[in-house]
């Protein structure tokens, strides 16, 4: 006689083939490999993303159908048990890793081009990259982060940060200045409505509790705005010299190490490259040895140009004396660090 198996309410639990009982047992295996492949095609996104911006111009209808699939899920999904309601779950939720997968690894290697290494660009860099490997890993999404509202909430908002920041400037031109601020809106509001739920409408605990992390939110993405690299705009190249030719823009006299004198100056020329259409206002600040001493006017670049938009600026070596390291920054006018360049003193 076969042997019937109970659950835990007493009913009968219907037989399962061989087959189905191997794929039950290695699941979690399954779910590993499929991970693996997902990455394995994130890299394949990422060598588009680092070719041809205009797909940008649909991270919208990416981030507004994770919004609405997610907002679906926390509200609808999520509250109702049965079997049915979990076949609903794995869908939308196979959808949103989808989604986010396209939309974060396409504008990472964007964001990386953008990126000063030597600076503190890099720890935005590498959440980014942390959410887009987090957008692949199908147990730790499913079970853990889209299952936990917050957290679900707080990821939403990040990235909404991210893909806004970056698609405004290369969509419509804005500023990275504009495009941060619009970053942040979007941050606060898909918190906000991620968080938010229905039935807690009456409760005042609750909306202090939305409240305190919308704020959160926006004072993060307020204070993080120097951590973020101002992409699309990217410094190219910089040369360092004694003697500029102003017409050309070029320098007849390159000098590989600082020079020990105190007499004369010590030119820059820097390319920035942008995408056609963007302006954005960049100043050129000179360091010794990390004190800030000189800075340019703002600078308006437009972008476009193959060779890039070129500006110049220069620095007395009285200023320099003594100095290990004459370093230039180009910077946005609200301090976002475009690109970094050096010149040592020779030993």
């Amino acid at each position: 006689m076969d042997e019937v198996r109970i659950d835990g309410g007493g009913r009968p639990i219907a037989p399962t083939g061989p087959l189905r009982a191997r794929l039950e047992r290695h699941e979690a295996l399954f779910w590993w490999l499929h991970s693996a492949y997902v990455l394995a095609l994130g890299a394949g996104i990422m060598w588009l993303g680092a070719r041809n911006y205009s797909w940008l111009r649909y991270s919208p209808l990416y981030l507004g159908a994770i919004w609405a699939l997610s907002l679906f899920l926390a509200n609808v999904v999520q509250p109702r048990p049965g079997a049915w309601w979990r076949r609903v779950r794995f869908a939308v939720n196979y959808v949103n890793k989808n989604l986010y997968q396209q939309l974060l690894f396409f504008i990472l290697p964007v964001y990386a081009a953008s990126t000063t290494w030597s600076s503190r660009n890099v720890v935005f860099l590498a959440l980014l990259a942390a959410s887009a490997v987090l957008s692949t890993l199908d147990l730790v999404y499913d079970r853990v982060l889209s299952a936990r509202r917050v957290l679900a909430a707080w990821f939403f908002a990040f990235n909404a940060f991210a893909v806004v920041t970056v698609a405004l400037p290369v969509t419509f031109g804005v500023s990275a200045h504009q495009a941060a601020r619009a970053g942040a809106l979007a941050a606060v509001v898909g918190f906000m409505t991620l968080a938010w739920r229905l039935r807690r409408v009456g409760r005042p605990l609750a909306w202090a509790r939305v409240a305190a992390g919308a704020l959160l939110v926006f004072t993060a993405a307020e204070y993080a705005r120097p951590l973020v690299p101002p992409a699309p705009l990217q410094l190219t190249s910089t040369v360092f010299g004694s003697e500029l030719d102003r017409a050309s823009l070029r320098i007849a006299s390159p000098l590989s190490s600082l020079p020990s004198g105190t007499d004369g100056r010590v030119y820059a020329v820097t390319a920035l490259r942008a995408p056609l259409g963007l302006k954005d206002r960049v100043v050129l600040r000179w360091y010794r040895d990390s004190v800030l001493a000189s800075a340019s006017a703002g600078h308006t670049v437009a972008g476009g140009r193959r060779e890039g938009f070129r500006l110049w600026s220069a620095i007395d070596l009285a200023r320099a004396s003594g100095a290990r390291v004459l370093r230039l920054d180009v910077v946005t006018q609200e301090g976002q660090l475009v690109g970094r360049a050096e010149l040592r003193a020779a030993r």
